[in-house]
């Protein structure tokens, strides 16, 4: 296994990350793919056996089935000193006032909830699963400070959002003396390239290090154009990462098709070694079902794409508009409308 330092800290994480959304009882989250408790245990001890040391979760994932799950398998299979383990907090965990959202009360209501379930002393990153536009950004920034003071994380994280906004924060906790964001969790594939206008180039400017959510965008890089999977086909959230460019994504999908079978090597492996061309990209977070999904992960850390491949399979890449960065639900049902698709929530 490699392994990298996370950001501007001295944090080392394997150079993939599991992402535990796809653990968690179906009745309680998921049902066209979440794994229950037994599957969900064996995959996360093949990742330990690999060497991987870095998984990712929230408390929303099949509301907390997540978290317990993982908390369960890494207490009888891993050594938590070794580990890197994530969870998020902002969405909703319940009706009624406070339930979801980046107040104060919320943070650290839900900071304890995650330890609870999880069934540790501290999580490494704790991070905020989207902006929250009705909290101001001094109390949530203070707040995560707090939690980080109070040992309950070591280290703070965000997840998708608009550039203008990361970079508010990011100089608020700066001028202020608060713990900072060292990583941020983001949309980004050979379907899903706008981060690079941006937001990469502030996380590079910054020393920010990127883990990337839908590498494999939703598995369409992983198989030949319109062989679709249950999560593909079932997910609501398909609609809206990648509707209206469906000429260009099949381009891209059959370029990297082609780049694998010259290589003789998968389609996922091709995907996530373009992703390692990028130096603000840490780690992947692969949402692993079966275990060829973790072992693709592994053997494409030693797959170097050349120049050649790696313009050959951004050539067809058209740009689109990309909802991670919208935060605001208003704007995000405005465009909606103009575009003619469906939001849904992550």
């Amino acid at each position: 296994m490699q392994y990298v330092k996370l950001g501007p800290t001295g944090l080392e994480v394997s150079a993939i990350c599991i992402g535990a959304m796809s653990y968690g009882e179906p009745a309680r989250g998921h049902p066209y793919w979440s794994l229950p408790e037994p599957e969900s245990r064996a995959m996360i001890r093949h990742a330990l056996d690999l060497g991987i040391n870095f998984f990712d979760t929230a408390n929303m994932y099949s509301q907390g089935s997540s978290e317990e799950i993982l908390g369960r398998a890494l207490k009888d299979f891993g050594n938590r000193d070794d580990l890197v383990v994530c969870t998020k907090v902002r969405h909703e965990m319940r009706s009624g006032p406070n339930g979801r959202g980046l107040s104060r009360k919320a943070i650290m209501t839900e900071i304890d909830h995650s330890l609870k379930r999880l069934g540790m002393d501290y999580v490494d990153i704790y991070m905020i699963h989207r902006a929250d536009p009705q909290t101001p950004w001094e109390e949530t920034l203070e707040a995560l400070h707090d939690v980080v003071k109070a040992g309950k994380a070591r280290y703070l994280g965000a997840s998708s959002m608009m550039a203008w906004e990361f970079s508010k924060a990011l100089h608020l906790q700066r001028e202020r003396g608060w713990a900072r964001f060292i990583t941020l969790q983001n949309h980004y594939n050979l379907l899903a390239r706008e981060e690079d206008k941006e937001m990469h180039p502030l996380c590079a400017d910054w020393g920010v290090g990127t883990m990337i959510w839908s590498p494999l965008a939703r598995g369409r890089l992983s198989r030949p154009w319109g062989e679709g999977t249950a999560r593909s086909q079932k997910d609501p959230y398909q609609g809206m990462l990648y509707a209206g460019t469906e000429e260009a994504d099949r381009a891209v999908v059959g370029a990297v098709q082609a780049v694998a079978d010259a290589r003789g090597v998968s389609m996922a492996q091709v995907a996530q070694a373009w992703l390692r061309r990028n130096p603000v990209v840490a780690a992947p977070i692969i949402g692993a079902t079966k275990p060829h999904h973790i072992d693709d992960a592994v053997a494409a850390l030693n797959l170097t794409l050349t120049d050649d491949e790696a313009a050959r399979l951004e050539a067809p890449y058209t740009p689109r508009y990309d909802f991670q960065g919208v935060s605001d639900p208003k704007v995000i049902k405005e465009i909606s409308e103009r575009v003619g698709i469906r939001p849904a929530d992550s």
